[in-house]
């Protein structure tokens, strides 16, 4: 069994990289299309740290399906951010995001990236269903929505 997982995807996105850094380099721009935000309407967050960028801090507790957690903004550049992400419930996990924002002549294409040491529950779960079963249509649905709100951004 592997002791480390990684876990990615992609998209491209009409908007340039700035635009679509502000939107993840500031925990308060995530509900716009974060694909988690949405799962508990009462869940309680808090910010803290620096308001943006390196030093950022998000910790959100809600119901079963949004759990509980933190988020700090370890890196933040043109083309790369780098989040530390320390889940404390439903079960406890640390993994890093990282972020890759590549200019290209259209636009923006994004990598999602999510890394972190396989454990003993995420070993077995990984028997019956896969990391890409488990977290691709979040990804993919959190690219979409980080995809209109970056586009939408260019239209105002």
């Amino acid at each position: 069994m592997a002791k480390d997982f990684r876990f990615s995807r992609s998209a491209s996105i009409a908007a340039p990289a700035a635009r679509i850094h502000a939107l993840i380099n500031d925990f308060h721009e995530w509900p716009k299309w974060s694909p988690w935000e949405g799962l508990d309407p009462k869940m309680s967050r808090d910010y803290s740290g620096a308001g943006s960028g390196v030093g950022a801090v998000y910790a959100w507790k809600g119901d079963r399906h949004a759990g509980e957690g933190r988020m700090e903004m370890l890196e933040s550049s043109a083309e790369h951010l780098a989040v530390d992400l320390d889940f404390s419930a439903p079960m406890r996990a640390r993994n890093r995001i990282d972020f890759t924002l590549k200019p290209t002549g259209t636009g923006t294409e994004v990598e999602w990236v999510m890394t972190g040491p396989q454990n003993f529950v995420m070993g077995l779960m990984s028997r019956f269903w896969s990391m890409d079963k488990m977290l691709g249509p979040d990804f993919e649905r959190g690219l979409r929505q980080l995809r209109q709100a970056a586009e939408a951004e260019g239209q105002r």
